[in-house]
């Protein structure tokens, strides 16, 4: 896409920065979201006077050309999420993509609020495989359906919440097998990941992370209150 818009040769830098928790989320209602625990944190790419955001639990900033950011040899969380943050900033410039820039305040729980319904007039009532810690949507969620979580963070694993017990990384397949549908948050583009979700079951994406990615692979993606 750099090369086709002619963006390699722009005197533009994109600068990736480490969002507070309020500038990222506001304040919602819970107070037990990542962003706000400090457990992952949202870098924000502008390119153009348009921004791009991705999670990462390796956070730093960074400024260099679109061309040196397509060098990175996408060896850690911290460059991949440049990389992907930066993908959704240039998307957005050129207008193939929206809602890359986090929901704030009482948005989250307006989106989760709104998940179930979402989920039950694509697919009826099936089995969720939920992946990583969205508070407010496995709360709503658990509610109308039969879920199982899965979180990488430790402090979350074996412990239970909303009902439910926060199964670590190891239980993933078998999770899965279980699961009808997948729902999965989109920074597992970030943390190498993905991959394990891309079966022939339908996967759900959501968050801002994914925005790029889900447009250029034809992902289904829910972020409806995203800016």
């Amino acid at each position: 896409m750099a090369g086709d818009h002619n963006l390699f040769r722009e005197p533009v830098m994109i600068t990736a920065r480490t969002l507070t928790s309020k500038e990222a989320i506001g304040e919602p209602e819970r107070k037990n979201f990542p962003l706000l625990k400090g457990k992952e944190v949202m870098i924000e790419a502008q390119f153009l006077g348009q921004k791009g955001q991705a999670y990462t639990g390796m956070p730093g900033d960074y400024k260099g050309t679109i061309r040196q950011i397509l060098a990175f040899s996408l060896c850690n969380d911290f460059e991949r999420a440049c990389l992907i943050a930066s993908l959704n900033a240039v998307m957005r410039h050129l207008g193939l993509i929206e809602k890359t820039v986090h929901c704030r305040d009482h948005a989250p729980e307006r989106c989760a609020a709104n998940l179930p319904q979402y989920v039950r007039k694509r697919f009826g009532k099936p089995k969720i495989a939920f992946i990583g810690f969205q508070p407010a949507m496995i709360d709503c969620l658990s509610r109308v359906f039969e879920l199982r979580v899965v979180d990488l963070d430790e402090d979350n694993i074996g412990k239970k919440k909303y009902d439910l017990v926060i199964n670590g990384p190891d239980k993933t397949d078998e999770i899965v097998s279980w699961s009808n549908i997948i729902i999965a948050t989109g920074s597992t583009s970030i943390n190498g990941t993905i991959k394990r979700f891309l079966t022939d079951m339908p996967v759900i994406f959501y968050g801002v992370s994914i925005a790029g990615i889900a447009k250029k692979y034809h992902y289904e993606r829910y972020c409806p209150c995203a800016y």
